[in-house]
């Protein structure tokens, strides 16, 4: 029989429902009847004991804000009798955590891939065609469309540009950070070629942006000004027959799977999130970590209530300051903004069940596992130094997905419980945290880690299925549905003035 409720850690508070439960539906907790008052929906907190007005509410084993009424067992928890603990200042004490993780999980097998000249290895041979400033886009997707409509072989997996508003009328800090993505976007492994076009009179200098980018294959670029040109879509589409020519020689050879480049992210969470996709992915981060591969988190706010347990697992004291300082640099710019820190959950993700940024973030830092974290990236670094690095960046799907591209990844595993068609430059795998969703859903998801809420599967053989496909994916064997539907967007993060 399919459980209706589930109490994630013995300490907990608060179990969460796993199906729909209509009123006056009674059910059983650690052998006692709790009778539910209230219709509670899937992804829902309902109270495991009585909560008296002003205590802690516990789920995952940590706080996650207090109640605000007296709550007593078996009724309906969520905004209306809890809010969060959160409050600007918080003082951090390094608490370090060893790491542990069986290898023998699961048998790792290869990937195909394409190795690159800097060591690093791709998933995809792909023409990026990247703008200095949003004057160009529409040009930049004529080349594109052209290039793909002219281009054909087996080892060519498209040409790609990616619109966007900036580069001109920007200053400073803002204008830096557009050049530090866009620079770093055309060092991803997935980049077989990149042509880069300006106009001419941007802010963003082509000539300034290029000389951000020392981990590109000068080889495989091409750029110009499209002032300087009579044609600019016939001069585009020229230089990506010269990156194309280039590529023709271009083969996946057997790679370990440790040289995977992984991005983790939540989109769209509910309350099942933490309980089924963002565990799962947690384990191919384990996975990877002791395969001494690769992987990056981001969304910073969405480590805020759950941070002091990613700092506790920094690999040294220099580390765990950097986490400290990217979790204050984060809080400073809501508060410059005067917007409180926890202005988070989203609509939907209240309507799937998170209450407070505590419960969202302790579910969402699920995606790192256990692992060491081994080093800190600020916006728009490259990933070097294997093992988990947390990103600065925002946690818009847009904004950090396209951050944890520029730094590197070559695919992203996006979980979700609300679903969404959205995705970036690299493949981007969609795992629904519910089966229903992945059942009304199919054109946008790609796995449905619903599966171990029905116990139709148990973690390991899901961990199994799930790399499997990660593996056929990153080998060029199956798309993604972003893929398939040509989802490929990038979305950069805007701080400062625009003139």
């Amino acid at each position: 029989m399919i459980p209706q409720i589930i109490k994630i850690n013995k300490i907990d508070n608060v179990v969460v429902a796993l199906e729909k439960i209509s009123s006056d539906e009674k059910l059983y907790l650690d052998g006692k009847e709790i009778l539910i008052p209230n219709n509670v929906a899937q992804g829902h907190k309902i109270a495991a004991i009585n909560i008296s007005e002003g205590e802690n509410i516990i789920k995952y084993g940590h706080v996650i804000g207090q109640a605000i009424a007296y709550i007593k067992a078996g009724e309906w928890v969520h905004s209306h009798n809890m809010k969060t603990n959160l409050s600007e200042a918080v003082e951090y004490n390094y608490k370090p955590k060893e790491f542990s993780i069986d290898k023998n999980l699961i048998n790792i097998p290869t990937f195909l891939g394409y190795k690159r000249k800097n060591g690093k290895v791709g998933t995809r041979n792909e023409i990026w065609i990247i703008n200095t400033v949003g004057c160009v886009n529409t040009s930049a997707n004529n080349i594109a469309k052209i290039c793909n409509e002219k281009f054909k072989m087996e080892s060519f997996d498209g040409a790609f540009s990616f619109a966007h508003p900036y580069g001109c009328s920007q200053l400073g800090d803002d204008l830096v950070n557009t050049q530090k993505v866009l620079s770093g976007l055309m060092c991803n492994p997935n980049i077989g070629g990149v042509l880069v076009i300006g106009l001419g009179c941007e802010n963003n200098q082509l000539q300034s942006l290029l000389k951000l980018t020392s981990n590109v294959d000068l080889e495989r670029l091409r750029a110009f000004n499209s002032q300087d040109v009579q044609d600019e879509i016939y001069e585009g589409v020229k230089l990506a027959g010269e990156l194309f020519d280039l590529m023709k020689n271009d083969r996946r050879e057997e790679c370990p799977i440790s040289e995977l480049i992984l991005g983790m992210k939540c989109g769209g969470s509910d309350g099942i999130s933490g309980i089924s996709a963002n565990p799962l992915v947690g384990r191919v981060t384990d996975l990877l970590s002791s395969l001494n591969g690769r992987i990056i988190l981001s969304e910073v706010p969405e480590m805020f209530g759950a941070e002091q347990q990613l700092m506790n697992r920094a690999k040294s004291e220099i580390v765990f300051q950097q986490i400290v300082k990217m979790i204050n640099n984060f809080k400073e710019y809501f508060l410059i903004h005067h917007m409180p820190i926890y202005e988070n959950p989203s609509p939907g993700n209240k309507e799937g069940g998170l209450t407070t940024l505590e419960e969202k973030s302790l579910g969402a830092i699920q995606k790192g596992g256990s692992s060491i974290i081994t080093q800190v990236l600020n916006y728009g670094e490259q990933i070097n130094e294997r093992g988990l690095a947390l990103l600065e960046a925002p946690g818009n799907d847009g904004v950090s997905t396209t951050a944890m591209t520029a730094s590197g990844a070559t695919i992203i595993l996006f979980t979700t419980g609300r679903g969404t068609p959205l995705g970036f430059p690299v493949p981007t795998v969609k795992i629904s945290s519910n089966s229903d969703l992945y059942a009304k859903k199919s054109n946008w998801i790609d796995f449905d880690a619903g599966q171990i809420l029905t116990g139709e599967k148990n973690m390991n053989s899901l961990t199994e299925e799930f790399v499997n496909l990660l593996i056929d994916i990153a080998s060029g064997k199956i798309k993604t549905k972003n893929e398939i539907n040509g989802y490929k967007e990038i979305a950069i993060w805007k701080q400062g003035v625009t003139l």
